[in-house]
């Protein structure tokens, strides 16, 4: 298919097929200009704390100084961060972005299992992590390369005063505290309050220099580092931006951000585009909280509301939320899972805008498509973004005509540089031409608008997550009294899809009780499978493989 011929007439007029890369030459500079245009508007607001971007500025400038004069670590090093949405999330990341480091995003529901990977496979040297998790940290630590440690809490933003009170509050009254001993660690206000008092010196990024360590199970459950550059994001935020048609006008929005910063999505779109537009991104820590979530939303005139399909349900079933002021909202985005017609038709309803579902990957930092807010299709994931070309490629690496399904592949400015020191990994990931295969199945329409139509990974996708089979199978291969299993994905109506595991197992007092604490221990949260099926044998292929899809069928009958 001629991609540019095809695709000519079948974009709005104002959304540009291509545009101009170069405007900003890393996410530095995008944080720089925005902090200097901006600087007496509200950047980031949590827990009852709002810093303009004049404050994060200066906050950042802050933490980077005393990485490079209270530390020996040098451009390049990794540094992890794992903390929910909070306000010392942006001032920690762009201050390690000054000095020259690499952000590794770590889940702050990571067990110490998967902490100690991912701190070992990044070879961090440095941790900022939030004291309602540090704990975890303490014990994974020692068989680590992690040698700085930085522990922040929930109100460390707070005037000293207050921040006290909140802590004290946090730990002694809510119990949110686990017990940790980190003699070692260092505090945050006690880090930003030295650092001002160092010389801050600029470090010049390259624009391929890897910027995000964000880590993935890919294409198999092992969990990789795709290496996104500064280039890889400028790129992906400027697409995204063009894609909005100016609908985000400068130093005006206030974006409702719920989702995780540590995931990609939001990453971008809050620590990148809309921060480029100096707007008020307003953080929710804990959106499972829907009442409390909903009392934050009272106290904003919010114009753009960013989330994923279970928390548009959860909201939307919530009789104060449906009372809202819904005035000021003109966009709602949807990404991190598939969109169900009837959540987008019952948010339309509620609030009077319509969701805009995109789609994207962790190593594509992460938008590939996107529904342009004049011409939205529901049941589409959209166009593709300026400067991105797509195609459907069948089993034998043939491209599929419009209208036949194909494994979705893509190239683009926002395509990562690959994976963290797994280079078969990343050969196996990219075609002979240098395309991505996302390994999703999908048709392009012959208006060039895209659906996904099947998986061809077996990836599980709980609340907007991924989940890989192979990492739940070998946790719950690990039990003794387990023979053979296999884990799919089956659709749930709070989280889109649910963990299921078929087994066989050598006891029969073996029970789905047991087996769900076993897992437990070992895997986050929403990786722990809610179901268990007890099976004499697992179908399987001729040469002995499990047929995941075939127990993945029968599940969604």
């Amino acid at each position: 298919m001629d991609f540019e011929q095809f695709y000519q007439d079948r974009y709005p007029a104002n959304v540009p097929r291509t545009i101009d890369l170069d405007r900003f030459r890393s996410m530095v500079d995008v944080f720089e200009q925005s902090c200097e245009q901006f600087a007496d508007l509200p950047a980031f607001s949590a827990v009852g704390v709002t810093l303009t971007y004049r404050e994060l500025d200066a906050q950042s400038r802050n933490f980077a100084a005393w990485l490079q004069n209270r530390t020996n670590l040098k451009p390049g090093d990794r540094i992890a961060v794992q903390m929910p949405n909070l306000t010392q999330y942006p001032v920690v990341v762009f201050g390690a972005m000054r000095a020259g480091l690499v952000v590794v995003n770590t889940n702050p529901l990571y067990t110490p299992h998967e902490m100690e990977h991912q701190f070992n496979d990044s070879g961090a040297r440095a941790l900022v992590v939030l004291a309602n998790m540090a704990d975890n940290a303490e014990h994974v630590l020692p068989r680590t390369s992690i040698e700085y440690v930085i522990v922040t809490e929930v109100a460390d933003m707070h005037p000293p005063l207050k921040r006290t009170l909140m802590n004290a509050a946090v730990k002694y009254l809510k119990k949110m505290v686990p017990k940790f001993e980190l003699p070692q660690a260092h505090k945050l206000p006690a880090v930003l309050n030295a650092g001002s008092k160092e010389t801050f010196t600029p470090y010049e990024c390259n624009k391929d220099d890897i910027a995000v360590l964000q880590y993935t199970g890919g294409t198999t459950g092992v969990a990789k580092g795709a290496m996104l550059t500064h280039a890889n994001l400028v790129a992906n935020l400027l697409q995204t931006l063009a894609m909005l048609e100016g609908n985000a006008a400068e130093g005006e929005e206030v974006v409702i951000a719920p989702l995780p910063l540590y995931h990609i999505y939001s990453f971008t779109l809050n620590c990148g585009a809309m921060l480029a537009k100096g707007s008020h991104n307003v953080l929710i820590p804990n959106p499972r909280d829907i009442p409390g979530f909903v009392k934050e939303l009272k106290k904003h005139r919010f114009t753009v509301f960013m989330g994923l399909n279970t928390l548009f349900v959860a909201l939307c079933n919530n009789d104060e939320f449906k009372q809202l002021d819904f005035s000021t909202l003109k966009m709602t985005t949807s990404g991190g899972m598939a969109l169900a017609g009837d959540t987008a038709r019952m948010w339309q309803q509620i609030t009077g805008v319509a969701v805009c579902e995109g789609y994207g990957m962790t190593e594509t930092s992460p938008v590939v498509t996107f529904n342009p807010l004049s011409a939205i299709q529901l049941g589409t994931i959209g166009l593709p973004l300026s400067n991105t070309v797509v195609k459907t490629l069948d089993e034998d690496g043939n491209e599929t005509p419009r209208g036949e399904p194909g494994e979705l592949c893509v190239k683009g400015p926002q395509v990562m540089r690959g994976y963290w020191q797994r280079p078969e990994d990343t050969q196996k990931t990219f075609t002979e031409d240098g395309f991505l295969r996302t390994g999703d199945i999908a048709i392009i329409q012959d208006d060039g608008y895209i659906r996904i139509v099947d998986r061809k990974k077996d990836m599980i996708i709980v609340s907007g997550f991924n989940v890989y089979p192979n990492e739940i199978e070998d946790v719950v291969m690990g039990h003794p009294e387990v023979i053979e299993c296999a884990a799919v994905g089956v659709p749930d109506a709070k989280s889109g899809e649910a963990v299921k595991v078929f087994l066989v197992s050598s006891s029969p007092e073996l029970t789905a009780g047991e087996l769900k604490e076993f897992c437990r221990e070992r895997l986050t949260a929403y990786k722990v499978p809610k179901q268990f099926e007890f099976r004499s044998e697992l179908p399987k292929t001729n040469v002995g493989k499990i047929l995941r899809r075939e127990l993945r069928d029968e599940s969604t009958v």
